[in-house]
């Protein structure tokens, strides 16, 4: 009998899971622990939520990353206390420079105890502060009874533009606590029908339309807001040519002949901005290594969209800043303009073909072999195949730039440049949809990092494929120290028999030296569905035709000089 009304007792706990399930959370990643095992077991009981168990707080932070980027939800991370919350921090990183949405539940020791340094299991010195600087906002419950206000609030601060991790930090004992099951609703103004698409500045539309070289700057809130229908609708209206960030990729198909795509910082891209007499940037950070650190020269007209404030003006100067939704404003911009006479500039249409073509041409041309591996990939696999990023060599070189991306939320990179984080996220993105191909691009170094979550993919059964580039090393900061220095130093490793380790995983594995071996396999993992690591013994392909450097300037930077 008192087990009966235990179960009927209504928990912070409780009213926790019941905001998660009110929000459409259907998947939450991370690592059970006595500092949230009340809200495991609540939701077990409510019996909606699926589960994943990850190996690391770190590759739970990514998963919930993974997902929510394939999927435009929220991702869910549930971890515990003090260093369980701090090994997350990395990965929320990623997720902040990223802006992706995020919601971190983790414990925190029992409330009569915070900040007393009393030694209390798991206790942080101040595991807010850690957490508000690798969070979008850091949360601490302080009353039991607010538990669903306060979850509601950081959902939406998570989705709020612009978007990011929200940390929210229950104390253990406030998490068993018997609260009133009552009800919130939220009441919101309608807006008239006449407000449903926003107008623009007149001086806006007559901008657009007077352009004879317009370049359309997209990046990742181009995705976020949805608006890649109306990005590509007013390109083509004014015939601009269209240039994305690393987060942009695809918010426009890739074999589009107006997409220039993630080359920015080449010098063909950068005297193709410069030219022109009006630049449309949409949604876009203009992060430093994407801009030769703000050394690309845009147009005096520039007509920034963004739904951020901080971002006005922040890298380059605006001659207009539209802040608000992507999405909208571009159906404002392309009500405006219909109503004009516009024809594309031909000759300028000519030139950002010529541009587009010479920029893969040449940078086809550094890569040797793997330019079969390259083609052979976008040739097997599907047009909507998710395609995951590590930071290595040949993700940064041609993954990130050569491989078509077609289709908003199917290229997953990270943002924030740390390694190891493409497994994990790869397998958010693969828990989003276990019936889309997930392909991940890593290096034997980078995977290294997370391995352990292999097991959490085998647990799932994710028919994910791991394309592994096997160089025994860090490929890219051995070309770094070589043209720096003229000597290496920490980039050699010993890795594991890959193949070996992949198949006692349940993996299907192969170790290929070739670029026909590698599509033969490639073809296999397609069709069988399993999961699948491919190594590519980089040795046995062969060099590139031109060492990747890093970013353009990278070894420069390193040599020594006086500041």
């Amino acid at each position: 009998m008192m087990s009966e009304q235990k179960q009927m007792e209504f928990t912070t706990a409780d009213a926790v899971v019941k905001e998660l399930v009110r929000a459409g959370v259907e998947i939450a990643f991370g690592i059970v622990s006595i500092h949230n095992m009340p809200i495991y077991d609540a939701i077990l009981r409510e019996g909606s939520i699926h589960l994943v168990c990850s190996r690391g707080e770190s590759g739970a932070a990514n998963m919930g990353d993974g997902y929510a980027r394939a999927t435009g939800k929220l991702g869910v991370v549930i971890t515990s206390t003090g260093t369980g919350a701090g090994n997350a921090a990395g990965s929320l990183i990623e997720a902040w420079a990223a802006g992706v949405p995020v919601l971190h539940l983790t414990g925190e020791v029992a409330s009569p105890y915070l900040g007393t340094g009393r030694g209390y299991i798991h206790e942080c010195k101040d595991q807010l502060s850690i957490m508000e600087g690798a969070s979008k906002k850091a949360i601490r419950l302080r009353r039991p009874e607010q538990a669903a206000a306060v979850v509601r609030q950081a959902i939406q601060e998570a989705f709020a533009y612009p978007s990011g991790p929200v940390t929210l930090e229950i104390p253990i004992d406030f998490q068993s606590a018997i609260i009133p099951n009552h009800s919130i609703e939220e009441i919101k103004t309608i807006a008239s029908v006449n407000q449903t698409i926003p107008s623009v500045p007149e001086e806006v539309v007559l901008k657009i339309k007077n352009a004879s070289r317009p370049v359309i700057w997209a990046g990742g809130g181009v995705i976020t807001s949805r608006a890649s229908k109306e990005l590509q609708k007013l390109a083509e209206t004014i015939g601009a040519a269209v240039v994305t960030s690393q987060s942009g990729k695809g918010s426009i198909p890739e074999d589009h002949p107006q997409c220039i795509g993630h080359f920015a910082a080449n010098e063909l891209t950068k005297i193709l901005i410069k030219n022109a007499d009006l630049l449309i940037s949409v949604g876009v950070r203009f992060r430093g290594n994407e801009t030769s650190n703000w050394k690309v020269t845009v147009p005096e007209e520039h007509i920034s969209i963004d739904a951020d404030w901080l971002a006005v003006n922040r890298n380059y100067e605006a001659t207009n800043s539209l802040v608000g939704d992507a999405k909208q404003i571009l159906q404002a911009i392309n009500h405006g303009v219909s109503k004009l006479s516009i024809i594309p500039n031909p000759a300028y249409l000519d030139e950002v073909q010529s541009v587009r073509e010479e920029l893969r041409a040449q940078l086809r041309a550094t890569l040797g072999p793997y330019e079969q591996i390259l083609d052979g990939m976008r040739k097997v696999l599907p047009r909507n195949t998710i395609l995951v990023r590590d930071v290595t060599v040949q993700a940064n070189v041609w993954g990130s730039r050569l491989f078509e991306i077609y289709e908003p939320r199917t290229s997953i990179h990270a943002s924030g440049g740390g390694i190891g984080q493409g497994l994990p996220t790869a397998i958010g993105a693969q828990m989003a949809d276990k019936n889309r191909p997930v392909v991940l691009m890593a290096g034997d170094g980078g995977f290294m990092v997370n391995v352990g979550e292999m097991a959490t993919a085998a647990q799932e059964k994710l028919p994910m494929i791991i394309v592994l580039f096997d160089d025994a090393g860090y490929g890219v900061l051995r070309n770094i120290q070589s043209a720096a220095y003229g000597r290496q130093v920490a980039v050699d490793l010993l890795s594991p028999d890959f193949v070996l380790l992949a198949q006692s995983m349940g993996f299907d594995a192969s170790r290929i030296g070739s670029p026909a071996e590698f599509v033969t396999e490639l073809e296999k993992a397609v069709t069988t569905k399993n999961p699948t690591m491919i190594v590519v013994d980089m040795e046995a392909v062969g060099p590139m035709a031109k060492p990747f450097g890093g970013p353009p300037g990278a070894a420069e930077a390193f040599k020594p000089k006086k500041l």
